[in-house]
């Protein structure tokens, strides 16, 4: 039986595994059933083997070099910036400065240009669909590797992290295999905030532990209530991306017009 902390820890790396794995399904779809399976199933692949490469790199690197402060301060400003990054996102989508991602959109710009896209044959492969898939695979993969090291390490638990990643692929693989086109109705936008929410709060609060290693015990600090002060966080970047939001739906709209999805901003 898992403990209210495991719990919380698996259902981070379970939501914001699939919000990419749900992206990654859209590019590998557009591709496999414009330029041909084999080719792009080649990339996948490879970007799977290189994924586990790089997995078994940066996990032992960071578990073996750095003590458990260091690797909390390391480890929570990584994740307190990737958050940042999502919550800005997420305030910008929700105050209507930049637009909804749209998964169909993305499957139909990606369609359009791999039909567009020459034909150049290497190592026997259409190497489009095999650079697109294996960059796709590679791209988003990187992020969920990020999530589950960090996460896990953080927690001492990365038996947990690892199950709730690969719940989350599982259930996205079979969803993609059963309707053969994008998820559309995964509610991304909202797993996007939700996701950038958690990464902020459970970052605030392992980079603030790791300041331990300033210390001369170079022990991790200690929080006032322990784990219950991540309600605590959370509420506060919860309020704060809400008073955002507020502020900014009240700028000039002709100034402010909404970003298209393809541009990242």
């Amino acid at each position: 039986m898992l403990t209210s902390a495991e719990w919380a820890l698996a259902l981070t790396v379970f939501i914001a595994a699939i919000v990419e794995l749900v992206e990654t399904l859209t590019i590998v779809l557009a591709i496999g059933l414009t330029r041909g399976w084999r080719s792009t199933l080649a990339g996948v692949a490879s970007a799977l083997v290189a994924l586990s490469l790089f997995t078994a790199a940066a996990g032992y690197s960071l578990a073996t070099w750095l003590p458990e402060a260091a690797l909390q301060l390391v480890v929570g400003a990584l994740m307190l910036v990737f958050g940042l990054q999502w919550l800005r996102k997420a305030v910008l989508r929700s105050s209507g400065l930049k637009s909804l991602h749209d998964e169909d959109e993305e499957f139909r710009a990606t369609t359009e240009a791999a039909r567009a896209a020459g034909h150049e044959t290497r190592l026997g492969l259409d190497w489009f669909a095999f650079v697109v898939s294996f960059k796709g695979v590679f791209l988003e993969g990187v992020e969920i590797v990020f999530i589950v090291i960090t996460f896990g390490l953080s927690a001492r638990n990365m038996p947990v992290a690892v199950g709730a990643a690969l719940v989350a692929a599982a259930t996205v693989l079979v969803a993609g295999a059963a309707i053969h086109k994008p998820l559309t109705r995964v509610p991304e936008n909202t797993l996007k905030y939700v996701v950038g929410l958690l990464l902020a709060t459970f970052g605030t609060f392992w980079s603030l532990e790791g300041l331990g290693i300033f210390q001369a015990s170079q022990e991790p600090l200690g929080w006032p209530g322990d784990d219950l002060v991540l309600v605590v966080l959370l509420s506060a970047w919860w309020l704060l991306s809400r008073a955002l939001v507020l502020r900014l739906r009240r700028l000039d709209p002709v100034a402010t017009a909404p970003v298209p999805a393809h541009q990242e901003v």
